[in-house]
């Protein structure tokens, strides 16, 4: 099996079980990114955007869709567990490597917190009585058995869960697109695609910024591919199909959305934090503003959160195995074939950063801006490593792929970063300067970032 040459030719042993195919793995990255995420983020994106919400998700996506076509050829040249600290390690030099793994396990550690916490305040608002720490360290608790019990069981969940996502999210189209015909709401309109009176590219970059926590989780799929039937292929077309699906249901819940806000004057001032479900609660009233909250809640909370455990743990796993992070990490499951002690350390790190978020009046709003800028820095870097691989490194003539649409992606994103929060550019600075102080101990240590050695041929 070629996946599993692959595997051996870079000096590992296949301990990971495959048994993930393609609808497996498109399945994996709509959990992941959530085809009801907008509902808890609608606000902030409308606010940022000037109206202009549909424009910042179209924006959002066509980055991303340059970003995952660098990760499809990333992932064929090297087509292992890791992600972008693999491809950047390989791809350029293992202490890149290492800087780019460290930054975004900033995203992928504190993604699975923000998820929980936004969960438990909902579930919190629904049930008064029972405290945010206690519905957190619940879904916490439910997630990390699922996720012992194997990838398995994982997909088997993800493909309940979507469905259900589905469900709640065409009833709001309907019964929304009915209240618009019925007068309701605004009217149709093109003004959440784009307003002459508010537009301006420094705006829809600052929403982008926000709107890509949506689609983040795509790149989750790559984490998967040494546990893929169909290896690096089959995980490169699972990634844009995954994207491409979750971009279309983005920009129509949020289009509708944007008709049947009560007060899209007072929201281009202040997020309210409850915009999506004011608007459903103009379309059908209080119980679908009540079942828009419920779906909110039980997607974050157990869907997108029970892959984000699965991926960050297997980004754990892949450092710990070379020797950049604790060895413990790299220890997997015989009875399960996953990484246990990863899957246990990112449960408890959670639950104490969830419970400390939740005391903070800002706690998601910081989560989700140190979250976006992990992940764009790195998605930097991965365009990076494509050029350098295969245009510098071998002298692909295969300009498009390999040289013109990386240098486009990447010009994109350094745009969004420009344009992002300043906390959040000060944050990942502070943490890349920790990343930078954790390398200079890891040489002083005699344990310097390498790689295992490779047949040094190019996969194209």
């Amino acid at each position: 099996m070629r996946t599993q040459e692959n595997i051996e030719r870079f000096g590992y042993r296949q301990e990971l079980r495959r048994g993930v195919g393609l609808t497996d793995l498109v399945f994996y990255g709509l959990v992941f990114m959530v085809p009801i995420a907008p509902f808890a983020i609608f606000g902030l994106v409308y606010s940022r955007s000037g109206g202009m919400p549909v424009m910042a998700y179209l924006v959002g996506m066509i980055a991303l869709l340059f970003t995952a076509a660098s990760y499809a050829q990333m992932v064929k040249a090297f087509p292992l567990s890791g992600s972008v600290y693999n491809y950047a390690g390989r791809g350029i030099a293992p202490p890149v490597g290492f800087l780019t793994g460290w930054m975004i396990l900033l995203d992928y550690i504190l993604v699975p917190c923000l998820l929980y916490l936004v969960a438990a305040i909902a579930m919190n608002a629904s049930v008064p009585q029972v405290p945010v720490w206690a519905w957190l360290i619940v879904f916490v608790g439910v997630n990390t058995v699922i996720n012992l019990r194997g990838i398995r069981m994982t997909v088997k969940l993800t493909r309940v869960m979507i469905a259900f996502e589905v469900i709640v999210l065409l009833l709001f189209l309907v019964v929304g697109l009915w209240a618009l015909l019925q007068g309701k709401g605004h009217g149709f309109s093109l003004s959440p695609l784009f307003n002459p009176e508010t537009f301006s590219w420094p705006v829809v970059f600052a929403a982008v910024s926000v709107a890509v926590l949506s689609f983040l989780g795509f790149d989750g799929i790559s984490m998967l591919v040494e546990e893929s039937t169909g290896g690096s292929e089959q995980v490169g077309r699972a990634m844009r199909l995954a994207l491409v699906l979750a971009g279309v249901l983005f920009v129509t819940q949020v289009w509708v959305a944007a008709l049947l806000v009560p007060d899209p004057g007072g929201l281009l001032v202040k997020d309210t934090g409850t915009a999506f479900y004011d608007a459903a609660a103009v379309a059908g009233g209080d119980w679908l503003r009540h079942l828009t909250t419920t779906a909110t809640a039980l997607a974050w909370g157990i869907a997108n959160t029970l892959v984000a455990q699965v991926a960050v743990s297997r980004l754990l796993y892949a450092m710990a195995r070379d020797r950049q992070l604790p060895s413990f990490l790299a220890r997997v499951s015989v009875r399960h074939s996953v990484p246990a002690n990863a899957i246990m350390l990112i449960s408890l790190l959670s639950v104490g950063v969830g419970i400390w978020m939740a005391t903070r009046a800002d706690g998601v709003d910081l989560l989700t801006s140190l979250i976006n800028m992990g992940a764009m820095v790195a998605f930097v870097v991965l365009h990076v490593s494509v050029i350098v691989h295969y245009s510098l490194r071998h002298d692909s003539d295969r300009w498009w792929s390999h040289l013109i649409a990386p240098l486009i992606g990447m010009g994109i994103l350094v745009f969004v970063v420009i344009n992002a929060n300043i906390l959040a550019q000060v944050v990942g600075l502070v943490w890349l300067g920790v990343g930078v102080v954790v390398l200079i101990v890891l040489y002083a240590l005699g344990r310097r970032p390498t790689v295992q050695a490779t047949s040094g041929n190019i996969t194209t």
